[in-house]
C-alpha cells in the first residue's frame, strides 16, 4: 500500500460513509485526514485501515465551528504539506416529525451541520488549494436523493440537501481560476447506522409504511474514489448512487 502522494480530508470519517470512503481513499495510496466528532471513532477507523494506517491523521472535528475546521485544514496541511481532495461528507438528520412540531434548536443543529460545515470546510480548502504546487484540488459534496425529492416530515435534512447543490455549482464556478473541480455525489439507500431504519419500514408519500431495499456502503465509497481520480481537467458535477429497487424513481 504504497503512498500516491496525493492528500485528502474526510468529513464524518468516524462511521458509514465517511469511514468506508476513508478506507477506501486509504487503499488507493491516499494520505487520509480523518474528521468527526468522535475522537475513538476516529481512532478505530484508523486501525481498520491496518497497513495504511501510517498515513492516517485522526482530527476531532465539529464542522460547524470556524475554528476547528481551522485546526483541521492546518493540521492537514503541516502533516502532509498539500492537499488534493476533500469529501464533504458530514452531516445529521432531525427527528422525523411534523415540520410545525421542529424546534428551532433541531432546525439549527441540521442547517450547522449538513450546509454550514460544508461551506466552512470548502473555503478552508480554497485556501488551501490555490495556494499550493501543484495548485488546485477538488472538492466532493455529499448531497442526497432528499436533493431532488424529499420524504415526509423532512424539512431540514431536505433543505439542506438543495443547498448543497447550490454550493456545488457556485464552487463548480469559483473554483476555475484556481484549478479546484467540484463535484456532488446524491446517495440513496446505502446500508450504514443511519440507513438501518430503511430494512425496518420508513414512512412514504401516500402515508404508508414500507421496507426498502438498501445497497453496499463500498459503492458509494467506490464511487467517490473514481470522482477523486480524474484529472483536474475532467469533472463529474453530478452523480446518484441508489439501490435499485428503491421508491425513488417514478410516482410514490
Amino acid at each position: 500500500m504504497s503512498s500516491n502522494g496525493k492528500v485528502a480530508i474526510v468529513t464524518g470519517a468516524g462511521s458509514g460513509i465517511g469511514k468506508a470512503t476513508a478506507l477506501a481513499l486509504l487503499k488507493e495510496g491516499y494520505s487520509v485526514a480523518l474528521a468527526g466528532r468522535r475522537a475513538d471513532a476516529l481512532e478505530q477507523a484508523v486501525k481498520d485501515a491496518g497497513a495504511a494506517a501510517s498515513r492516517a491523521l485522526a482530527v476531532p472535528t465539529d464542522v460547524s465551528d470556524p475554528a476547528s475546521v481551522r485546526a483541521l485544514f492546518a493540521k492537514t496541511k503541516e502533516k502532509f504539506g498539500r492537499l488534493d481532495l476533500v469529501f464533504n461528507n458530514a452531516g445529521q438528520n432531525a427527528p422525523g416529525i411534523p415540520l410545525e412540531e421542529l424546534t428551532f434548536e433541531q432546525w439549527q443543529s441540521v442547517v450547522n451541520a449538513n450546509l454550514t460545515g460544508a461551506f466552512l470546510c470548502t473555503q478552508e480548502a480554497f485556501r488551501v488549494m490555490k495556494s499550493q504546487t501543484p495548485r488546485g484540488g477538488r472538492i466532493i459534496n455529499n448531497g442526497s436523493i432528499s436533493a431532488h425529492a424529499p420524504r415526509p416530515n423532512s424539512s431540514p435534512y431536505t433543505a439542506t440537501k438543495h443547498a448543497i447543490t447550490g454550493l456545488t455549482k457556485s464552487t463548480s464556478l469559483d473554483g476555475r481560476k484556481y484549478d479546484i473541480a467540484c463535484g456532488q455525489i446524491d446517495i440513496g439507500n446505502a446500508l450504514t447506522e443511519m440507513a438501518e431504519r430503511m430494512a425496518k419500514g420508513v414512512p412514504q408519500a401516500d402515508g404508508s409504511i414500507k421496507v426498502e431495499p438498501l445497497m453496499d456502503v463500498a459503492h458509494v465509497a467506490k464511487t467517490v474514489v473514481y470522482m477523486a481520480s480524474l484529472p483536474l481537467d475532467a469533472n463529474v458535477q453530478f452523480v446518484t448512487v441508489m439501490a435499485t429497487k428503491m421508491p425513488f424513481v417514478g410516482r410514490g
